[in-house]
């Protein structure tokens, strides 16, 4: 490695609250204080952006912003191709389809020596039109690719006849994400200190599954209330759902969040309803936090729950759901368990991930 450091610029579509961008700020967040690290997203613009996730103003000198428009916009790729000329980046690292195909292409015309991609999920890999664009990127780029789940991994060898693929699964910062005071928590969120919680946290959107959560309410006794974190195009439907389910009483919109290490504590249980998955980090947030998690199994979300305490559920199954709610309501020794940051403290830890990435940078590839 460099004396100085070295140059890394990670490509995303977008910065807006989510795991990825979550991810990547964290990679930014804790790299070698010698080296230099940007985050070009894709779409959007700086301000209004920050504007929409706070979080991101801590980073401002070290965001940039194309604001693509929909569709195919070569103006991007030129953006990209003078940018790395000019920079000269000893890394760059993107971050799904899209900026593998802006970003990649670029990196390759400019010789950046080294170029790693993630796949964080492969929902898109089912679409042939997606694969085959894909398929035609990697074999221009020649990035060293790296799934961040077992079950990824094996999709991608499924589709691709590509050699140079690894398993770097996602991790979070267990210092950041750790147990502490309930009670305080919840006086934060105005959470019922007798109440038994159900949280979870994500964008309001149809794919992550706050309905199934909202409707599994109903056969489960009435102390059993949900928190819900996150905002986003569904709320006032998921709102109108509680109404019309009569269980609005039992269902708290708490909006987009900043503190989550708070919000985790105040829980009893969380739960992932997701539709569609990467590896979600928040499962593994959550679990940081000591809170047992309730999850439906899809993607690899299998792989981050602990054995011991976590509870999978059989995907768009409403009844399967409440009834592992009800289950680990029931359990009278949640205070005491340990296993599940346990679990992630000894297989997501963040800093196994940002060293596994930074001796990807340390290899030659073809």
């Amino acid at each position: 490695m460099k004396a100085q450091g070295k140059k890394i610029i990670h490509v995303v579509q977008h910065l807006a609250p989510g795991g990825l961008e979550t991810l990547t700020l964290d990679l930014l967040r804790l790299a070698d204080p010698k080296d230099q690290v940007l985050i070009v997203s894709l779409e959007g613009q700086r301000d209004s952006s920050i504007n929409n996730w706070p979080k991101l103003e801590q980073y401002r000198s070290q965001i940039v912003f194309l604001d693509k428009k929909p569709g195919v916009q070569f103006n991007v790729l030129l953006s990209l191709i003078k940018a790395f000329s000019s920079i000269k980046p000893d890394v760059v690292h993107t971050h799904h389809i899209g900026p593998l195909l802006y970003a990649g292409y670029a990196a390759r015309l400019c010789s950046v020596p080294y170029r790693i991609h993630t796949e964080h999920d492969a929902w898109h890999l089912k679409n042939a039109k997606r694969r085959r664009l894909q398929a035609i990127a990697l074999q221009f780029a020649k990035p060293m690719l790296v799934a961040d789940a077992a079950k990824v991994y094996n999709q991608l060898c499924s589709v691709f006849s590509y050699k140079n693929i690894t398993t770097i699964r996602n991790g979070i910062d267990c210092e950041k994400f750790r147990p502490n005071s309930k009670v305080a928590a919840r006086r934060l969120f105005n959470l019922g200190e007798d109440d038994f919680i159900v949280g979870c946290a994500g964008r309001l959107e149809e794919v992550k599954g706050q309905d199934q959560l909202i409707k599994a309410l109903p056969l489960i006794p009435k102390r059993i209330k949900i928190a819900i974190a996150g905002d986003g195009s569904q709320r006032e439907a998921l709102e109108q759902l509680a109404k019309k389910l009569k269980v609005s009483d039992r269902v708290m919109f708490l909006g987009l969040v900043e503190d989550m290490v708070s919000f985790y504590n105040s829980l009893d249980v969380f739960c992932l309803p997701s539709r569609s998955e990467g590896l979600p980090l928040s499962a593994l947030e959550a679990q940081a936090c000591n809170i047992p998690t309730v999850a439906m199994d899809v993607g690899a979300v299998k792989e981050t729950l602990c054995p011991v305490t976590g509870h999978l559920v059989k995907a768009d199954n409403v009844p399967h759901l409440a009834y592992s709610l009800f289950k680990t309501s029931q359990n009278d020794s949640l205070e005491n368990f340990s296993n599940p940051r346990r679990y992630v403290l000894e297989h997501f830890n963040i800093s196994d991930m940002v060293d596994s990435y930074n001796k990807l940078s340390e290899e030659r590839y073809v």
